[in-house]
């Protein structure tokens, strides 16, 4: 059964804390982690973290639409990250907004899946900044924090104004 979770919004405080690390699977953890990517999948988002639900636990979703499909993982760390991509980045959590930001072209990403097994995931391109994007949402970190320039986004219309005093 699916079950959509209320996506928090800034300025949600939720979203500026560390999340804590998860030390064991169980069944909440689970089902936390498949209600994150239906709800991911409903905002039509690209990736999701447990803060952005308000739960300020390590997890994250992510399906950047390639060969990887979806990736829920536990604890994600990157191990290593090479190259460099710069573009437009949008966030569930910030909607109407997006920002020019700065990431690795490619990263080696590892953590637990589902069941709690070891995963170690080499992304690039979308699903390299998808997995950045979502780690820095479990350190408290938002890509208006780090983006370069920030701006309105409407898909119907070109940027109209940046975001002031950020």
């Amino acid at each position: 059964m699916m079950a959509i979770r209320i996506i928090v919004k800034e300025p949600d405080e939720v979203l500026h804390k560390k999340a804590k690390e998860v030390t064991k699977v169980t069944p909440n953890v689970q089902k936390l982690l498949d209600d994150m990517a239906d709800t991911m999948y409903d905002a039509d988002g690209v990736g999701l973290a447990a803060p952005q639900v308000g739960i300020l636990k390590r997890l994250i979703v992510v399906d950047a639409g390639d060969e990887h499909g979806l990736i829920k993982m536990m604890n994600p760390e990157i191990l290593e990250s090479e190259g460099e991509q710069f573009g437009p980045e949008g966030c569930l959590s910030i909607p109407g907004w997006n920002g020019d930001v700065r990431r690795a072209e490619q990263v080696k990403v590892k953590g637990l899946d589902r069941e709690g097994n070891e995963l170690i995931v080499t992304a690039t391109g979308l699903l390299a900044r998808a997995f950045q994007h979502e780690i820095d949402h479990l350190n408290g970190v938002l890509f208006t924090d780090i983006a370069e320039r920030v701006y309105e986004y409407d898909p119907n219309l070109p940027p109209r104004r940046e975001l002031e005093n950020r």
